[in-house]
């Protein structure tokens, strides 16, 4: 599965990652604020009902993108199993099985939005709520595992993800239990948490630094193959290979 190693595909896989989790968080938002019908009397429900089901539908396609580019990108030590087996991956494997979950959760819901005229009422509401489940998936996924998660401008767009859902989700499940400005102060208390400890996982515990490629101190043995096309009046030499160790190498 490791066809290339240009960084054309390496960045292709981050951006599409980042916009398949930015769509994400707004279905997951918008999908949360359906339930105000008062709040958005304004705006026709079968068009927030679209909108909806296109988000979804964005998703899953950026997410294709975003596992198709790893699985070709030569650099990354992702077999097929371990970019579709959960804890099967050697790069932080807790993390990138967050985000395998995830995409094979939102496959799943999929097919039963597929199926919603099938199925009973009360069991596609259920299932549902996946959506939170699979965000809070990605959100971690993208917190543990991607190599720009230390980056003030993901970090950024992390924290407003968060604070988002957390804000939105508080008004929902508090708009008709408290008053409404006491239900702001939850929001605004829960939204401010979230940036809080975004920032300091991304900086702390979860931070990423690359280190820095040293050439003199490079000791690692190179695994790979010489080939060698010899004619009469001229010759072409090929090498590749592969080291591991405390840095990674590819010839």
């Amino acid at each position: 599965m490791h066809l290339t190693t240009s960084p054309v595909d390496w960045y292709a896989a981050r951006a599409a990652g980042i916009a398949a989790y930015l769509i994400l968080t707004t279905v997951v938002c918008l999908g949360m604020t359906m339930a105000g019908r008062k709040q958005l009397k304004h705006w026709p429900r079968f068009a927030l009902e679209d909108v909806h089901r296109f988000g979804g539908l964005l998703v899953g396609s950026f997410i294709v993108i975003h596992v198709a580019t790893i699985a070709v990108d030569a650099y990354l030590p992702f077999k097929l199993t371990a970019i579709v087996v959960p804890l099967v991956a050697t790069y932080r494997p807790i993390f990138t099985a967050l985000g395998i979950a995830a995409a094979e959760l939102l496959l799943a819901l999929a097919i039963t939005n597929r199926y919603r005229d099938r199925l009973p009422y009360a069991f596609w509401r259920r299932v549902h709520y996946l959506n939170l489940v699979i965000w809070t998936a990605a959100t971690v996924h993208g917190l543990g595992s991607g190599t720009d998660r230390s980056t003030p401008w993901l970090m950024a767009i992390f924290a407003a993800a968060v604070a988002a859902v957390l804000g939105i989700g508080s008004w929902r499940a508090l708009r008709n239990r408290l008053a409404p400005a006491r239900v702001g102060a939850v929001a605004a208390t829960l939204s401010t948490g979230a940036v809080i400890a975004v920032v300091a996982l991304a900086t702390g515990p979860l931070s990423f630094s690359p280190r820095p490629w040293n050439a003199r101190s490079f000791d690692a043995t190179l695994t790979g193959q010489v080939l060698r096309d010899v004619g009469t009046t001229r010759g072409i030499v090929s090498a590749a290979a592969t080291a591991e160790g405390r840095q990674r190498a590819l010839l």
